[in-house]
């Protein structure tokens, strides 16, 4: 492939995973549960939450094993913090995980059109 090619889907790529890690944050605050996400939101989870938001970006490919895998790391970290509950790091990870579905149609809207020639 031309180098030129594979930087316009490198951006695509990049471009795609922010509008994703948007879109899971927006869902998260704003989605059906919304008030009473925003009435429990501790500044501990939304550390975790832009840090989960971080690993996307970082992902090339970005699937649900991969978005699994970034949500498991984050939890990992944050449960050595004395201040964070077992339990509510528990049902978060678990509520991060279920987003997938919304995040993964974020994610085919953005691909990048290419031109047949």
């Amino acid at each position: 492939m031309p180098k030129s090619k594979v930087n316009k889907i490198g951006v695509g790529v990049g471009i795609a995973a922010v509008v994703a890690a948007a879109a899971a944050g927006a869902y998260f605050l704003y989605g059906k549960n919304g008030a009473k996400h925003r009435k429990q939101l501790k500044s501990w989870m939304v550390k975790m939450k832009a840090e989960v938001m971080e690993g996307i970006e970082k992902l090339k490919v970005v699937n649900q094993a991969a978005y699994e895998a970034v949500v498991d790391e984050a939890a990992k970290r944050y449960a050595k913090i004395k201040n964070v509950s077992p339990k509510e790091l528990a049902a978060l990870a678990k509520e991060m995980k279920g987003h997938w579905r919304s995040i993964s149609k974020e994610f085919s809207s953005a691909k990048p059109k290419t031109r047949r020639k």
